[in-house]
């Protein structure tokens, strides 16, 4: 039995006392106490016979599960002979989503290194802030997305390689592996030796780390996917959400691979592109945000999507208004899910069996959820409260005790989202904990206005946020993108007011209504409303 040489991630980990409640009744989350989860999602394809089958796709090529397999190796290789990495050692991987990022992730994790996966539009001062968190000595970077990388400068760093994403030229790391065997004895990892770090989503600031072990990376392929998906290995995957999220390490990574199945792989995923991959490459998997589903919706009549089983949406909640258009113009059923990088992935979701239109769901096999007050008393039905959540995963905040304190609660992990729960179980969205806005005494939920907002037939996408105001306290603040950009005017705007005013509370209506070209959103789709106040 080996650990790791750096003991950096494993001595950042929170007290044990700190950490939430896990929970392993069920004998599919019981993991050996060694455990390299390479070995599941890819190794064992290849001793299984299932090599040839394709892994990874794009617009421009096909890799097989051998192709994956031998590259991953190559990279161990020159990870471990030529960068000098030890075990334990972060390593951060900067790239779009394209085959040879994923190639990067599994010979990471062979090599017993730790994968800090980052999003393509994150800049210097960003990149700087996770080095230094992270303490990373290792960069693995395409060379489409060098320029930001090359500006960095910590006393950590002390190799980075670059790659072609693309496939059509030879960088470093390209070089150095073709030189080495297309065969690599794994690092032997344990069940809880930490494989990843997330970051948690806008790194303003100092950002949190969260941090997931080998076990916690398979057990979540047997927890949603087999909730919602029931994945075959016919199944082709695909999505917008980067790989360097959780949500889409999962969804285009992690699940297919656990399955047998493909990922097609979009490395500037638009909602057309999503659609030409859809109608071209058969894709029977879906994974995007609610922004996303709204756009598809509006162009999908001029696609022929019928190889289309599966819809997922996370980042943010799904508006009913979202949920029914699509259904009405495809026949399909978008399957909401919460989810966060302290969990790893989605915790509360529905399937074709039991889906409420406008309901988040239940929680998916492996976890169990509560609403709580701010004494975390469980609180009666269809009232709203805090969100608590426990189960195979949870909250390792590295190196940030006073946050673990914050999100955990006597055992229980507190995600920040006001929720209800229905007398049947059923866990329905009400806000952001911080996007509640509190007017003359009312309490009005941000995404109750917009839902609203979104049925009148003008407008394409809104925001809402509430703004500081001395009479009331708040005022209910809406950002509107409307269809036809002419139309906006102050007149306009009094009109939006009153037909709020006829269709829904007349308190709840926006005060203040701005017409904006675009709303900020995150590279996962999720709109940035901490920059519309």
């Amino acid at each position: 039995m080996r650990d790791y040489q750096d003991h950096f991630a494993h001595d950042s980990l929170p007290d044990i006392s700190l950490q939430p409640d896990y929970i392993f009744d069920l004998p599919q989350f019981w993991q050996p106490e060694m455990l390299n989860c390479v070995e599941r999602l890819l190794d064992d394809h290849i001793e299984n016979g299932h090599g040839d089958a394709i892994c990874l796709r794009t617009f421009e090529r096909n890799w097989s599960y051998r192709d994956l397999y031998e590259k991953a190796n190559q990279i161990a290789q020159v990870l471990v002979d030529d960068l000098g990495l030890q075990s334990g050692n972060r390593v951060l991987i900067r790239s779009a989503n394209n085959p040879m990022m994923v190639a990067c992730w599994f010979g990471i994790l062979k090599a017993g290194g730790i994968v800090v996966a980052t999003m393509p539009l994150l800049r210097a001062k960003e990149l700087t802030t996770i080095i230094e968190c992270a303490e990373i000595s290792h960069v693995l970077c395409d060379v489409h997305l060098e320029s930001e990388i090359d500006l960095v400068q910590s006393p950590f760093l002390k190799h980075i390689c670059k790659y072609d994403g693309t496939g059509n030229s030879i960088s470093e790391l390209e070089n150095l592996m073709l030189s080495k065997a297309k065969t690599f004895t794994n690092f032997h990892s344990k069940a809880d030796s930490v494989a990843l770090i997330g970051f948690t989503s806008g790194t303003t600031g100092l950002p949190k780390m969260t941090a997931h072990y080998h076990k916690d990376i398979l057990n979540i392929c047997e927890a949603f996917p087999q909730y919602a998906l029931q994945p075959t290995p016919d199944d082709i995957f695909t999505g917008s959400p980067p790989i360097g999220f959780t949500f889409g390490l999962g969804g285009l990574v992690l699940f297919p691979m656990y399955f047998g199945a493909s990922t097609f792989l979009i490395d500037k995923p638009s909602p057309d592109l999503l659609l030409e991959a859809i109608q071209n490459h058969k894709i029977t998997v879906c994974f995007t945000a609610p922004t996303a589903w709204r756009i598809i919706t509006t162009k999908v009549s001029d696609y022929n999507i019928s190889s289309l089983r599966k819809c997922v949406s996370a980042g943010e909640t799904l508006p009913l208004k979202v949920w029914q258009d699509w259904y009405d113009a495809t026949g399909l059923k978008i399957i909401d899910g919460i989810g966060a990088t302290e969990m790893l992935h989605i915790f509360i979701s529905s399937n074709e069996g039991n889906m409420r239109p406008g309901a988040t769901g239940l929680p998916v096999t492996g976890y169990e959820a509560k609403i709580i007050d701010t004494n975390g008393n469980e609180l009666p039905s269809n009232e709203p409260g805090r969100l608590a959540v426990r189960g195979i995963t949870g909250c390792k905040y590295l190196n940030r005790p006073e946050k673990q304190m914050e999100y955990v609660e006597n055992g229980w992990n507190i995600t920040g989202d006001i929720y209800k729960k229905d007398e049947d179980g059923y866990f329905w969205f009400i806000a952001r904990g911080d996007d509640m806005i509190i007017s003359s005494g009312y309490n009005i939920a941000a995404i109750e206005v917009e839902s609203v907002l979104l049925t009148h037939d003008d407008i394409l996408e809104c925001a809402v946020v509430g703004l500081p105001d001395e009479e009331r306290g708040m005022l209910v603040c809406a950002h509107v993108v409307l269809k036809e950009k002419s139309k906006a005017s102050d007149e306009f705007s009094k009109a939006i007011q009153q037909w709020f005013k006829e269709v829904a509370a007349p308190y709840k209506y926006p005060r203040m209504i701005y017409f904006t070209e675009q709303l900020p959103k995150t590279e996962t789709g999720k709109i940035q409303r901490f920059k519309l106040k």
